[in-house]
């Protein structure tokens, strides 16, 4: 099956000047070399920034290991708002309110003392995410 090639579909000189090449169609000062520049895959050094090869290998493994934590972290969140989730719905059932904010204060401590002055604002997230899903 042969495909015909239209005049539209091809660059052309028109009187009133050059018309665009067809979508697709490299551009005229582009070179086979700079296309396949453009495609090519960037290097494990220029991914990583690392210098050598030996160092962006150490980072790419250690990036896959931080991108596995990541998932059981986001799992484990998941896991905490679900359970969150039911302790609200029995406080509230029983006529309790739906925050206890004792025992966010008592989470704010923990995270802070494990995790220094950044853990504030971590449990704070995490408690945010965790409230008002009954």
């Amino acid at each position: 099956m042969s495909i015909a090639t239209t005049p539209a579909a091809t660059s052309s000189t028109t009187a009133s000047g050059p018309t665009a090449p067809a979508a697709g169609s490299p551009q005229p000062s582009e070179t086979a070399e700079t296309a396949k520049a453009r495609k090519a895959p960037k290097t494990a050094t220029e991914v990583t920034g690392a210098h050598t090869e030996e160092a962006a290998a150490l980072i790419g493994g250690a990036r896959e290991r931080i991108d596995a934590l990541d998932d059981r972290i986001i799992g484990l969140v998941q896991e905490r708002m679900a359970v969150s989730a039911v302790i609200q719905e029995a406080r509230i059932t029983s006529g309790g309110r739906r925050v206890n904010l004792s025992r966010e204060m008592e989470v704010l401590s923990h995270f802070r003392d494990a995790l220094g002055k950044p853990g504030t604002p971590l449990a704070m997230t995490l408690l945010e995410l965790c409230r008002g899903r009954v």
